[in-house]
């Protein structure tokens, strides 16, 4: 069974814990830790991480806060990118690049293995070369499922080609919905989808609805929008990031909001 089917559909992405940019270490690094013992603390059992965020600084904040594991956390990391000295995203798919990254993971993260690992794609170029070096690290047990990131429908199908696809993970909101195509089929394969940047990006117009559907529930225009992603597919897996704990919690609530027939009507007519 997959280690992402039975995870909580509200997770956390770790993102935001670098500093600005997603570059250097935080301001508050106690604070950072405190967020993650957080969210684990209220049942958060899939964290989503990266060791081009900081670089490194934020699986080192995870192992600091968090080592020794929940043994039923799940820690889902991606490699495939890598950043220069001025904070710029680079793309770094060359076999030797892909093999450093996944044991560069293990060292920062403290772990045998991982349970999770994305392929970041950077653009629409074949990914079969990079797929098949981490459908070989998986063989050798370094990595337990893998997953594709930034992909189109086309590149998941190649994907799946060379090895089990367990996750996508890729652009998508309740006003950026290009990917509709991609959660069904994926939903349909039992893949999870992840969507990243799942709050922004909302014009004025499209915000005011959100608001008045919140204002309705008592609730948030951010667990809205999560409540929204949750009520689109079942398979649909959320990693909302936040650098508080008072984020983090209405987050995290955002799982007890339940939406109607008529707010979902309102919030489906809003997409850009």
């Amino acid at each position: 069974m997959s280690a992402l089917r039975g995870v909580k559909r509200i997770g956390y992405g770790a993102m935001q814990l670098a500093g600005p940019g997603v570059f250097g270490p935080p301001a508050d690094p106690e604070g950072a830790v405190a967020v993650l013992r957080r969210a684990v603390e209220l049942g958060v059992d899939h964290i989503d991480t990266s060791d081009y965020y900081g670089p490194y600084v934020v699986n080192d904040l995870i192992a600091r806060a968090l080592r020794p594991y929940p043994a039923d956390l799940v820690i889902v990391t991606k490699i495939g990118a890598r950043r220069d000295d001025t904070g710029n995203w680079l793309p770094a798919l060359a076999p030797d690049e892909l093999r450093s990254a996944v044991h560069d993971n293990l060292t920062r993260l403290g772990v045998d293995r991982l349970d999770v690992v994305n392929l970041r794609v950077m653009d629409d170029s074949p990914l079969e070369e990079s797929f098949a070096v981490l459908a070989a690290l998986r063989e050798q047990g370094l990595v337990g499922e893998l997953g594709v990131s930034n992909v189109t429908a086309a590149q998941l199908a190649k994907a799946r080609e060379i090895a089990p696809v367990a996750c996508v993970q890729n652009l998508y909101n309740v006003t950026e919905r290009a990917d509709d195509p991609v959660i069904e089929e994926t939903n349909r394969l039992g893949i999870a989808y992840v969507p990243f940047f799942p709050l922004g990006g909302f014009q004025p117009i499209q915000a005011e609805v959100l608001h008045t559907v919140a204002a309705r529930h008592g609730a948030t225009d951010r667990q809205v929008a999560l409540a929204w992603l949750l009520a689109r597919s079942p398979n649909i897996l959320l990693i909302p990031g936040t650098k508080t704990v008072a984020h983090l919690e209405q987050n995290l609530a955002a799982g007890d909001l339940a939406l109607t027939p008529a707010d979902l009507a309102e919030l489906d007519a809003i997409a850009g």
